[in-house]
């Protein structure tokens, strides 16, 4: 039996503009990181150290950094079960030519586009019907 859905054209997930400017890093090692810090955002595979955190927060020990991104991210805590919500974003940015880096977290999932596209990414999403939180939202919502 298939699972009753809500209208897929108008989506109900708020999103939030996070405020400082973003670096995208590769490392030597974390040896400058302090991994306590908001939005500090480690990835440790077999071939690389990569950081994703405020640009003003970048480490020296950098071997790699692009500057300029902006974020923005999906309010509230994602249940695991979820399906597409992601997705259903980066189609509505792909479609307006924005590329994207994202980020999942154990709550939710960080959207980034380079700078010069930030406004037009979220133009591009107010059309397809999502909503931003406000500041004054934010505080009643008691959102950190």
């Amino acid at each position: 039996m298939a699972k009753e859905n809500r209208d897929k054209n108008k989506p109900d997930i708020l999103l939030e503009i996070m405020e400082p400017a973003f670096s995208v890093c590769k490392l030597e090692d974390y040896s400058q990181i302090d991994p306590g810090q908001p939005f500090c955002f480690l990835g440790c595979t077999d071939e690389e150290n990569s950081l994703v955190c405020p640009t003003e927060r970048a480490p020296d020990n950098c071997t790699q950094r692009d500057d300029g991104w902006r974020c923005f991210r999906i309010t509230g805590v994602l249940d695991f079960s979820l399906i597409g919500i992601l997705a259903r974003i980066t189609k509505v940015l792909a479609h307006n030519e924005i590329g994207v880096f994202a980020i999942s977290t154990y709550n939710t999932d960080y959207i980034l586009t380079k700078s010069d596209q930030f406004d037009d990414a979220v133009t591009a999403l107010l059309r397809a019907g999502y909503r931003f939180l406000k500041k004054d939202e934010k505080a009643q919502k008691g959102i950190r």
